[in-house]
């Protein structure tokens, strides 16, 4: 969870103090009590100009980051925080903003990131309980992320599995189906010759016995002429 409370205001000196550190206190005062009033968009306000006054003020910026982040301006609240981490020599107020990178890489399911960024927050404040309780949840939340992941290659993997060997047996179906079409195909063209065979004897045997009646009818009728030049010769 994010520390909505946690402002940081460093300690300024009390003696001597030049105009501009004045100023940038004025500011963070100002921003940090209309922080704690929920009024986010005027401690904003202040705490840019406490920037202005001292653009290396951390405080300014994790303050800053603190409240763009409440107005759900999660990206801009992040650079705010970077900008601090390359700064910020202290190590509780390290784990402080890197606590809170966490909360933004966690809530965007950046989990690698957001781990790292917890564990660079525990490196520099170890007694931290709610730190190691957000990093022992995004680990959980990472491995199941995996593993979700790990379910979803192999129903992939099973889909194209079954797709690939429904495209075979629809191949095999579409082979078995032009087979039996040449086959079909085959049997029809060996009873059309055997038709075909039949037909021609048939042709044959009519046309072997026309050649027979015609031979007949021949012999007959030169048989008949001969019987009557005999009958009459006599």
């Amino acid at each position: 969870m994010l520390r909505k409370g946690s402002i940081l205001l460093g300690m300024l000196l009390v003696s001597v103090v030049a105009f501009g550190q004045n100023n940038e206190r004025k500011y963070l005062r100002s921003g940090n009590k209309l922080y704690k009033d929920s009024t986010f968009v005027k401690a904003e306000v202040d705490y840019r100009k406490a920037l202005d006054q001292n653009p290396n003020s951390t405080d300014a910026m994790y303050n800053l980051g603190n409240s763009l982040l409440m107005q759900q301006k999660a990206k801009d609240a992040m650079e705010q925080y970077v900008a601090a981490a390359r700064v910020e020599k202290d190590k509780k107020k390290l784990a402080e903003i890197y606590h809170n990178m966490g909360v933004i890489l966690q809530s965007s399911k950046q989990l690698p990131q957001c781990i790292e960024a917890y564990k660079k927050a525990l490196r520099n404040n170890p007694k931290d309980d709610e730190t190691r309780y957000n990093l022992a949840l995004a680990q959980k939340q990472l491995k199941d992320q995996q593993q979700q992941q790990q379910n979803q290659n192999q129903n992939k993997d099973q889909k194209q599995d079954q797709k690939q060997e429904e495209k075979q047996q629809n191949k095999d179906q579409q082979d078995q189906k032009k087979e039996e079409q040449q086959q079909n195909q085959q049997q029809q063209q060996q009873q059309d010759q055997n038709q075909m065979s039949k037909e021609n004897a048939e042709q044959l045997l009519k046309a072997a016995m026309q050649d027979e009646k015609d031979v007949q009818d021949k012999v007959k009728k030169a048989i008949k002429v001969q019987g009557r030049k005999l009958d009459k010769d006599w």
